[in-house]
């Protein structure tokens, strides 16, 4: 859909943009949904390890602006997002979505995980589906089902033992892994909020559009700690060449997958494909390091999909 070219109020803005959560389908998961959270799951699960080469030579500021200015060209390289017009206030919007859901979060994670494992940082993340719930309860006075309600509960039960295993043994003992386990909870806890604002604009506009303002906004807030961050970085290749994937999937590709699943089926039912990103962690250890699965690990993973699949499952209208 795309904005008329009249000149609305602000009062006819806001009655065309409901504060809502709910996704254009209440009924279960087609295979189109499921091929956007596999999609998202599959980019964000990978970003871990990404970010972590590109920590060996790159201020964490310096590689959150690599991957949203290439996320920003991918996005903006084609040629529906620049057709397609959005009304100034909601520009403005997504410019702010941009903020708390591009610019700060990623920030935060690649400074977090200079103090705590990928693994812990994983699960925390993990957490989002339920600050999305929460949100959408205070913001859109929402709640989910029972089934998707017990779905969310069950998966993320699942992602705290697919990452257990993996915990350091003093736990966040230490101020600093204590520290960067709290940037990652706030980095968590925006990404609940951005699923819920996001959704409405999605709906209206389309991903592509959305997305690519928010890449601006992102952009504009991470400048400046970026080019302080340059006189920490140095050069190397394979930090360098990581933020290649790490921008045009990760930041392009995944957050357009996961804002297309969140329009159609809701911001709690689309952020289920988070409870995914600690399974697709563990796999890409055994198959790219040759690392051994924890029982735990097995055992949460199964409750991933078990929660996947009560949460897909057909939401009834209150």
């Amino acid at each position: 859909m795309t904005a008329t070219q009249n000149g609305p109020t602000g009062a006819d803005v806001r009655s065309r943009v409901p504060m809502t959560a709910r996704g254009l389908s209440d009924a279960a998961f087609a295979p189109t949904d499921w091929g956007l959270l596999a999609t998202t799951a599959v980019v964000f699960g990978s970003s871990f390890l990404f970010m972590e080469i590109g920590l060996r030579a790159l201020a964490p500021a310096v590689i959150t602006l690599a991957r949203l200015s290439l996320g920003a060209l991918t996005l903006w390289s084609i040629p529906r997002t620049r057709r397609t017009r959005l009304e100034p206030a909601d520009a403005r919007r997504a410019a702010a979505i941009g903020v708390i859901w591009l610019g700060i979060p990623l920030m935060l994670f690649p400074v977090a995980q200079q103090w705590i494992d990928s693994s812990v940082a994983g699960m925390i993340n993990g957490s989002m589906p339920l600050w999305t719930v929460l949100w959408t309860a205070i913001l859109a006075r929402d709640l989910p089902r029972r089934s998707q309600t017990l779905g969310l509960g069950v998966g993320f039960v699942g992602i705290v033992l697919v990452s257990f295993p993996e915990v350091p043994a003093d736990g966040l003992g230490d101020p600093l892994t204590f520290l960067g386990a709290l940037l990652a909870l706030l980095a968590a806890f925006l990404y609940g909020l951005s699923a819920t604002l996001v959704t409405p604009l999605q709906q209206r506009y389309g991903s592509l559009a959305v997305m690519s303002r928010a890449q601006l906004g992102g952009i504009a807030v991470v400048l400046p700690f970026a080019l302080v961050g340059l006189g920490d970085s140095t050069f190397a290749w394979p930090s360098v060449l990581a933020m290649l994937p790490l921008g045009v999937l990760g930041s392009a590709v995944a957050f357009v997958a996961v804002a297309t699943l969140i329009g159609r089926v809701g911001a709690p039912r689309g952020s289920i494909a988070i409870y995914f990103v600690p399974v697709v962690a563990v796999v890409l250890g055994v198959v790219v390091l040759g690392e051994r699965v924890h029982p735990l690990a097995l055992a949460g993973s199964a409750l991933v999909i078990l929660g996947a699949w009560l949460t897909s499952r057909r939401e009834a209208r209150s």
